[in-house]
Parts: C-alpha cells; structure tokens; sequence
C-alpha cells in the first residue's frame, strides 16, 4: 500500500478489524518511511454490475460517482470519509443482496437516503433535494416536516 503523504510503498500494519458492517475491513497503518498513519478499507470488488435508470437505460455501477454525490451532500457536516466509505459498503451490500446485477437507480437513491437520515439530516436534505428533484419551496418544506416528525417519534 502506497503512503498518501510521501507515496512510498514501505508501510506496515498497526491494526486491523472488521468494519460495523463485517462487509470490509479497516487497516490502520504507518507509513516507514515518513511516520504518516493512515486508514485503508478493503472490501470485495464487485464486477458487472449496472445501474438501471429512470428512462431504463443501463450504465456501468460507479462508486465514484456514489461517492461524489454523497461528498456534496455531507460538505461541511461533521462527517469523516471513513463514515462515507462504511456508507457505501452497506448500501452495496444491501442492494447486492436484493438484486442480482442489475440494480434499479431508485433503490440505489433511497439506500443513500436511508442511511443518511440517520447519519446527518442536514446532508439528507441536500441529497434529497437532488434526488427527488424538488420543484418549488413547498415540496421541500414538506420533506423538512416529514423528517422532523420522523425523528419526534424515534
């Protein structure tokens, strides 16, 4: 594993342990040459899988992509990217189970929302606001108040 702070290759493992979700694993690690302590994750590499869209047009799955609107939607919130990879995991491994290569945009969007409505109701408001594509202050307003409810009542 390369060192992200001086990319030499030299590194040893500090600890290792399986992730909350026991989908991935957490390696702590030191780098020998500079001293720099970084987290890696390892989880399984999931080939073939398509996303199927709203139109029903099929695209190649791209974690990057997941990640890129998840790291919008928790800019400036008290959210690690530790917190956003075990996010990830949990929502592939979820929809892994539920369906088999192909897996429907939509379920893909509510596993996000599921997840960040308890991790952040800031960041699920910025990333429903995307996903369901709000039309006017109303239909916002509405999911703030549903949300809200939802958590008086937990």
């Amino acid at each position: 594993m390369q060192c992200p702070k001086c990319t030499s290759i030299d590194t040893k493992v500090l600890d290792t342990r399986t992730a909350k979700n026991e989908n991935s694993i957490r390696r702590r690690r030191e780098c020998l040459n500079c001293d720099y302590r970084f987290t890696t994750i390892e989880e399984v590499l999931r080939v073939n899988l398509q996303v199927v869209k709203r139109d029903g047009r099929r695209e190649d799955f791209d974690r990057a992509k997941m990640l890129g609107g998840l790291k919008k939607a928790v800019e400036k919130r008290p959210i690690d990217v530790l917190q956003i990879e075990m996010l990830i995991a949990d929502v592939l491994t979820t929809l892994e189970k539920e369906f088999d290569h192909e897996i429907p945009a939509q379920a893909v969007g509510e596993q996000i929302m599921l997840r960040l409505k308890h991790l952040d109701q800031i960041a699920y408001v910025r990333y429903a606001s995307v996903y369901k594509d709000f039309r006017d202050l109303t239909e916002l307003a509405q999911e703030i108040n549903e949300l809200k409810a939802s958590t008086e009542n937990a």
